[in-house]
C-alpha cells in the first residue's frame, strides 16, 4: 500500500452501527441523538427499537469517536443506559442525519417514570402571551407523565393513550422541528388538541371555566375528585377544619395523617423543618411526598395529622396542580391542600373515569377530570430524609416506578409478588429488575385485580417473561395463593430473609450480612410470627441469631387493632400484674380483661410472635398513648411522636432482645414515679437502639461479618433508624439501610426475586 493510499486514513468516512438499550425512550434521546450529530457533522439516522435505539452514525472517525463518547456522557437527565453495542458498516454516502419511525417486535425497551413539570413548562404556562397559558397538559422531552401513559413499546405516540389525540398543525411542527424543545415529545399538545378538562356535578364546565369553577369549590370548603396522572386524588382546603374533618368522615380514613400539597418550598418550611435533603428530595424530578417534622404552632386544620410527628408535604408536579393554586392575577384560593389517594381506605386507587363516579359518589362533591386514560394505577411515592441527608422510602411509586434497579448477581426471569400488605411485585433478569407501583393491600377482589392488570403491564414493558415465581412462605397470604394458581414453579422465600436480600441487592452486595429485620409479622419457620429478627444471611440462606422473645398474639388481628391487648399480653410474660393504675389495664372493658385472662391462661388462639412492632404497641399503650390503632402502626407513630418531644434523652432502658421482662419492669417503675410518656418513650426507643447494638456486636464476633443492613417496617421510624444507624457506626461496623426501595412489604419483592432466582453454579 502507497503511502499516499486513504483508504483507511483518518479522513476517510467510516459508519458504525451504535444500539442502546435502558430507559432511551420518552426523555429525548432520540432529539438529543439527532443534534449532536448536526454539531459534529454526521450523517445517518436514529430509531426507537423493541430493544432501546438503534442508531447508525458516518463521518471523519474523530468525530465518530466523539459522538460515541458523548452518547453516554452527555445523554439526558432521565436517560438510564444499561448497554451499547457497535457494529462497524460499510459507509452509504448518505448525507444529513433523520429521525426514523420506530420498529415494532418483540424484545426489552425501558419506560422511564413520570416526571414532574419542567421550569421551562410552567413558564410558558403562566405567559398570557404564550399559545399554551393555561393549558393543563403542558409537557416537553423533559416532564410530563411517561409510565402511566405508556401501553406498549417501542415508546411512541400510537402505544400510549396519547394516541385518540391527533396533533394540530402547530404541535405536529414543533414535534418535528429538531431545535424545538418538543421535538419527538410523544405528549405534545395544545388547546387546539387536547386533552380536555372538565368539572363535573351539580355544575358542569370545561377548559379554563373548570379550573376557575374548582378553585372556587375548594375556597368554599368543597372536596374534589382530581384526576392525576396515576390516579384520581381528593382535595380540599388543608386549612378549613370543617373540610378536612368531613373527608375524613367520608373516607373511612380514622386518624391516619392525610398529605398536603404546598405551591412552593416556602409555604412548606412554614409547615415542617426543611433541611437541605428535604428540600432536594422535595423539589427532584420525581416530587414525592416527603415526611416533615411538624412544627408547633401546627398553622393547618389539625384533622390534617392528628398524633403524627410528621406531615407530608409534596409540591405540585402538574400542570393542573399548579392551576388549582392559581396564577397571577387570579383570585385567591386555598394556600395549601389535602391531596389524599382518591378511594375509600383500603380500597385501590381508582383510574377509570366511569369508575370514578360511581366509587368516588358521596367521598365528592365535584369531580375534575380529563379524557387521557390512565394506562396503569401510580399512586404518590412517599419519602423520609434520614439525617444525613439520604432518603428512606417509604412508598416507592409515582416517579420511581419502574425504574431499573441493577442487581449484584444474575437472576433467571422471575416474578415475585411480595407479600399481602404495600403490595407491589417484582419482574427481574439478568441483572436488572423492575418493581411496580404501589398497589396495596391485597385483602379485596379490586387490589387483587389492580395486581393483576399491574404485572401484565409491567410485563408488557420489559419484555420479561418470567419462568420462575417467588411468593411468601405465610400459607395464607392471597398474592402466595395467587402464585400457586399461576402454575409456573414457584419458590417460597421466608418473609425477613426477603427483607435482607432486598436491603443487600439495592446496595450491591452479594456477600453474607448481619441482618435486623424488625416488622409487624412475617412467617417464621417454626410457624410463629416471626418480627425481631437478627439473621446471618446472603441469597443463599439465612441462619437465626437472634429475635426477641416470644409472647402470645391474642386474637391475631384483634391484638394488632386493640394495642392494649399486647401490653397486657407482654405484662403477663414478665410477670407483671394487671394493676388497674396501669393505662393499658383501664382501657381493656372488663368483661374483655377476664375473657383476655382466660384466653393467656389456656393458650387459646394466642400465635406467638417475637414482633417488635408489637412491642411498640405493647408500649405506646402501656403508656397511655394508643390503646386502639385505626390504622397500620398508629401506635408506634405516636409513641415516635411522643419520644420526639422529649428532647434530648441520653439513657435508655437495659434491654437484651431474648429478656423483655427487665425492660418492661422498668417502664412500670417509671410510670408509677410520674415519668411523663414522651420521656418513657425515648428512653424505650433508646433502649431498642441499644439492644441492636448489642445483638450486633455478639452476631459480628461470632461470625467475623462487619456488615449490617437495618431493614423491616419498624425501621421506617426515623428515630430508631438514626440511633441504630449511629451507634453501631460507633461500633465500627459497617451500616447500610434503605436508600432505593422501602424497607417495609413495599420492598419486598425485590428480596424475594433475588433468593428465588439467582443463577448460581450449582
Amino acid at each position: 500500500m502507497r503511502r499516499d493510499d486513504t483508504t483507511n486514513g483518518p479522513h476517510r468516512p467510516i459508519r458504525r452501527l451504535v444500539e442502546i438499550g435502558g430507559v432511551v425512550q420518552g426523555v429525548g434521546f432520540r432529539p438529543f441523538v439527532h443534534a449532536l450529530a448536526t454539531e459534529l457533522g454526521l450523517a445517518g439516522q436514529v430509531a426507537n427499537d423493541p430493544t432501546g435505539a438503534r442508531i447508525e452514525i458516518e463521518g471523519r472517525p474523530d468525530a465518530v469517536a466523539a459522538f460515541c463518547h458523548r452518547l453516554t456522557a452527555d445523554a439526558p437527565p432521565l436517560t438510564d443506559i444499561v448497554s451499547v453495542s457497535t457494529t462497524e458498516l460499510p459507509p452509504a454516502g448518505a448525507p444529513g442525519f433523520a429521525i426514523l419511525p420506530s420498529t415494532m417486535g418483540h424484545g426489552r425497551t425501558l419506560v422511564p417514570p413520570d416526571a414532574a413539570t419542567c421550569e421551562a413548562c410552567l413558564t410558558e404556562l403562566a405567559d398570557p402571551a404564550d399559545r399554551r397559558h393555561r393549558h393543563p397538559f403542558i409537557t416537553c422531552t423533559d416532564c410530563g407523565p411517561r409510565f402511566t401513559i405508556t401501553t406498549a413499546t417501542p415508546y411512541d405516540r400510537a402505544t400510549t393513550t396519547m394516541a385518540s389525540f391527533p396533533m394540530c398543525p402547530h404541535c405536529a411542527a414543533e414535534y418535528k422541528d429538531p431545535s424545538d424543545r418538543r421535538f419527538h415529545a410523544q405528549p405534545v399538545a395544545c388547546w387546539a388538541c387536547g386533552p380536555r378538562l372538565r368539572l363535573t356535578g351539580a355544575l358542569r364546565r370545561d377548559g379554563r371555566a373548570a379550573l376557575a369553577e374548582a378553585r372556587r369549590m375548594l375556597a368554599a370548603g368543597a372536596i374534589l375528585a382530581v384526576k392525576g396522572i396515576g390516579g384520581y386524588h381528593l382535595v380540599c382546603d388543608a386549612t378549613a377544619p370543617t373540610a378536612v374533618g368531613e373527608l375524613r368522615r367520608r373516607k373511612a380514613r380514622g386518624d391516619k395523617p392525610f398529605a398536603v400539597m404546598t405551591p412552593d418550598p416556602g409555604t412548606a418550611v412554614r409547615l415542617g423543618h426543611l433541611g437541605p435533603g428535604e428540600r432536594r428530595v422535595l423539589m427532584g424530578r420525581s416530587r414525592p411526598i416527603v415526611l416533615l417534622r411538624r412544627r408547633d404552632p401546627f398553622p393547618l386544620a389539625p384533622q390534617v395529622c392528628p398524633g403524627s410527628p410528621d406531615i407530608g408535604v409534596m409540591l405540585p408536579y402538574t400542570p393542573v396542580h399548579r392551576l388549582l393554586f392559581g396564577l397571577p392575577g387570579d383570585p385567591p384560593g386555598p394556600g395549601v391542600l389535602v391531596v389524599t389517594s382518591g378511594n375509600i381506605s383500603g380500597e385501590p386507587l381508582v383510574t377509570d373515569d366511569r369508575e370514578a363516579m360511581l366509587r368516588l359518589d358521596g367521598l365528592a362533591d365535584a369531580w375534575l377530570w380529563h379524557d387521557r386514560p390512565i394506562a396503569v394505577a401510580c399512586d404518590d411515592s412517599v419519602v423520609r430524609v434520614r439525617a444525613d441527608g439520604s432518603p428512606l422510602p417509604i412508598r416507592r411509586s409515582r416517579g420511581f416506578a419502574p425504574a431499573r434497579i441493577r442487581l449484584p448477581v444474575a437472576v433467571r426471569p422471575v416474578l415475585a409478588v411480595g407479600g399481602d400488605l404495600k403490595s407491589t411485585l417484582c419482574l427481574a433478569e439478568g441483572d436488572s429488575a423492575w418493581l411496580s407501583a404501589h398497589i396495596g393491600d391485597m385483602d379485596g377482589p379490586a387490589t387483587q385485580r389492580t395486581f393483576e392488570r399491574a404485572e401484565s403491564h409491567l410485563r408488557a414493558l420489559t419484555g420479561v417473561e418470567p419462568v420462575r415465581v417467588a411468593a411468601d412462605c405465610h400459607p395464607g397470604y392471597r398474592s402466595t395463593r395467587w402464585a400457586r394458581r399461576d402454575g409456573r414453579p414457584l419458590t417460597l422465600v421466608q418473609h425477613h430473609h426477603a427483607h435482607i436480600a432486598s436491603a443487600m441487592a439495592e446496595h450491591g452486595l452479594d456477600e453474607p450480612v448481619i441482618g435486623v429485620a424488625f416488622d409487624g409479622t412475617g412467617y417464621g419457620d417454626d410457624g410463629a410470627a416471626w418480627g425481631g429478627e437478627v439473621l446471618l444471611a446472603d441469597y443463599a440462606g439465612y441462619r437465626r441469631l437472634a429475635h426477641l422473645a416470644y409472647v402470645p398474639l391474642p386474637g391475631g388481628d384483634a391484638g394488632v387493632r386493640n394495642p392494649y391487648r399486647m401490653a397486657l399480653s407482654h405484662l403477663r410474660a414478665a410477670g407483671i400484674a394487671w394493676s388497674s393504675d396501669l393505662p393499658c389495664t383501664t382501657a381493656c372493658p372488663p368483661e374483655e380483661l377476664r375473657l383476655l385472662d382466660t384466653q393467656l391462661a389456656r393458650g387459646l388462639g394466642c400465635a406467638p410472635t417475637s414482633s417488635v412492632g408489637r412491642l411498640f404497641d405493647a408500649v405506646s399503650s402501656l403508656v397511655g398513648i394508643c390503646h386502639r390503632a385505626g390504622y397500620e402502626a398508629q401506635a408506634a407513630v405516636e409513641l415516635e411522636a411522643a419520644a420526639v418531644t422529649a428532647g434530648r434523652v441520653r439513657e435508655g432502658y437495659a434491654f437484651e432482645l431474648g429478656e423483655p421482662a427487665p425492660l418492661l419492669t422498668a417502664i412500670v417503675a417509671d410510670l408509677r414515679a410520674g415519668a411523663g410518656a414522651p420521656l418513657i418513650a425515648a428512653r424505650f426507643h433508646l433502649a431498642v437502639a441499644g439492644a441492636v447494638r448489642t445483638a450486633c456486636r455478639k452476631a459480628s464476633r461470632s461470625t467475623g461479618v462487619r456488615t449490617v443492613v437495618l431493614t423491616g417496617g419498624v425501621f421506617a421510624n426515623a428515630l430508631l433508624d438514626g440511633m441504630c444507624t449511629a451507634g453501631l457506626a460507633e461500633d465500627g461496623l459497617t451500616v447500610l439501610g434503605h436508600t432505593v426501595v422501602p424497607p417495609g412489604d413495599g420492598g419486598l419483592a425485590l428480596g424475594q426475586a433475588v433468593v428465588a432466582a439467582r443463577v448460581t453454579d450449582i
